[in-house]
């Protein structure tokens, strides 16, 4: 089995969690605090260091992760489960507005496993709840995919809605390139910069790598 925290910090420590944080903040910000009501009670699956679920605004914020170190870099008022995401019943079902999932669904051994994890969350999700999906996009990433070596299940736009469409979900909007495939590298990231792009969707078109899916419970 793969040394989950040891793994984290190999790759987060290349890019520099300062920068990471930083690149989230204003993610969070100029885009998912528009799309997201501020009172909801809002779960990050597979939280990581919580870069998301640490800048998002909302009423109430949980956060989940099988890798303990996740709670040492959380912020106070993060409630934290360590909990593999293909069983979240400590939540209390139907008590979550909003559950985002960053980088994570590529980790998975197969879709049996994806199956687990979208009935999952569609259990803790109150009626009406979203479901929000960030990830590579293998019809567009397909040569760097696999220079991750925890990368295993690779999924399209299309495939992902496919698959939320039969575990119960109404799919409500799919970007098919948001953000780039990675920060592993030397892009620029200062914040004026990120919030050029984030208002200039046609470069998404061509620097975009990575699906940004919406979906919400029936």
């Amino acid at each position: 089995m793969t040394d989950i925290a040891r793994l984290y910090h190999d790759r987060f420590e290349q890019t520099g969690l300062d920068r990471r944080a930083r690149v989230w903040k204003v993610l969070c910000k100029y885009y998912f605090d528009r799309r997201i009501p501020a009172n909801a009670t809002v779960l990050e699956l597979a939280c990581g260091y919580g870069e998301f679920i640490n800048n998002i605004s909302a009423g109430r914020r949980i956060a989940v992760d099988i890798n303990p170190d996740s709670l040492k870099y959380l912020l106070p008022g993060v409630a934290f489960f360590e909990a593999s995401a293909t069983n979240i019943s400590d939540v209390v079902p139907e008590l979550v507005d909003v559950v985002f999932a960053s980088n994570f669904l590529e980790h998975l051994r197969d879709k049996d496993e994806c199956d687990k994890v979208l009935k999952s969350v569609l259990n803790v999700l109150r009626p009406g709840g979203k479901f929000i999906i960030m990830g590579p996009n293998i019809r567009y990433a397909s040569r760097e995919y696999w220079d991750f070596y925890d990368h295993y299940l690779p999924l399209s736009h299309l495939s992902i809605a496919e698959g939320l469409r039969m575990a119960g979900f109404q799919i409500e909007e799919n970007i098919p390139r948001f953000m780039p495939f990675t920060m592993n590298n030397s892009i620029p990231t200062h914040d004026i910069l990120i919030r050029a792009y984030l208002a200039f969707p046609l470069a998404w078109r061509f620097l975009g790598k990575q699906f940004l899916v919406t979906a919400s419970k029936i």
